[in-house]
């Protein structure tokens, strides 16, 4: 395919102004996501990955914790855009001098931001920021509440595998309570038919997984990691924070790794052609091994190179833009 014949994605039926999280996703707008980074990786593979949707906008990328991957990602996306990149950290903004988050949003809207890509250690910021924002606001995570593009990427590299979703089994290990990633991906996998089964301590478990009636409705817990792995198509390991033994959450990290380590053996209790995941940065051998992290299952790679055809993606819905790619 030439460069001139990359098809512009059809984003009829796309009315969203942020995005905040995908528990409320319908299937269709998944699918619009996915055609839409399907079209922005023909861009990526492009001598030159530089199209001219977003020149005009500019995307202010404002952290208040450190982030590699989902940063350098949204900045890489903006510029291949060709949108203007203005990147803040809490650490050197008047946030220190005390400014509230609605003043300094107020501040980046006056200076012409568009489009705030926000991540913050308060669950719901975000959402408080859609409410007295005009420009549109994307979470790029929020306490352990939400991280939708991580999630996102994630489905859409099962996608590339998978083809489907309906019917295959995802098995999501370690800190699913305080992981905004995990809370994501449980929302898509579900709404798009996937199976979900958690493993992990107890004591890491999130609440309200009762059934029909609880938080995550339909989702099981298999607290050994021998029975879970059992025929799954996906598996998830999520990074352990030295954090949760120090607060009594955990026995020790070595516990933690005789019981929940995913392992190349482990793995062959999983489908031939299982894909391993995690979301980074890894803890090299206390989640998974690293002869894991590097087998032929491992699809950590892919997940970070996707991030940046994803998060093109949901720029150019957001924008409301219709153009040439």
């Amino acid at each position: 395919m030439t460069v001139s014949e990359t098809p512009v994605p059809n984003t009829t039926g796309w009315h969203r102004r942020h995005l905040l999280d995908v528990d409320d996703f319908t299937v269709s707008e998944f699918q619009m996501v996915f055609q839409t980074a399907d079209a922005m990786r023909d861009v990526l593979a492009r001598p030159i990955k530089k199209v001219p949707a977003l020149r005009g906008q500019t995307v202010v990328n404002m952290f208040y914790e450190n982030s590699t991957r989902t940063r350098a990602s949204f900045e890489i996306a903006a510029k291949n855009l060709s949108a203007d990149v203005l990147n803040i950290t809490a650490s050197a903004s008047s946030v220190t001098k005390g400014e509230s988050l609605i003043d300094t949003l107020k501040t980046l809207e006056a200076l012409g931001g568009n489009i705030i890509v926000m991540r913050h250690q308060l669950s719901g910021a975000p959402s408080l920021a859609a409410r007295y924002s005009q420009a549109g606001i994307i979470n790029a995570g929020d306490g352990w509440h939400a991280h939708p593009t991580q999630a996102l990427l994630d489905l859409y590299t099962i996608r590339q595998h998978k083809g489907e979703f309906s019917g295959l089994k995802a098995v999501i290990v370690g800190d699913v309570r305080h992981s905004r990633v995990a809370h994501s991906n449980i929302w898509g996998m579900t709404r798009l038919g996937m199976e979900v089964t958690l493993c992990g301590p107890a004591t890491l478990m999130p609440y309200g997984l009762d059934g029909e009636t609880g938080e995550y409705p339909g989702v099981t817990v298999e607290a050994d990691i021998d029975r879970a792995l059992e025929g799954a198509d996906v598996v998830m390991t999520l990074r352990l924070q030295r954090e949760r033994q120090q607060s009594g959450l955990l026995p020790s990290v070595r516990e933690y790794i005789r019981r929940f380590q995913v392992t190349s053996g482990r793995l062959q209790r999983a489908k031939g052609n299982v894909l391993l995941m995690h979301p980074g940065p890894v803890n090299e051998d206390v989640e998974l091994t690293a002869e894991a992290a590097c087998g032929r299952q491992s699809v950590i790679d892919e997940q970070v190179a996707n991030g940046v055809a994803v998060r093109m993606a949901i720029l150019y819905l957001l924008s409301g833009r219709q153009g040439e790619l």
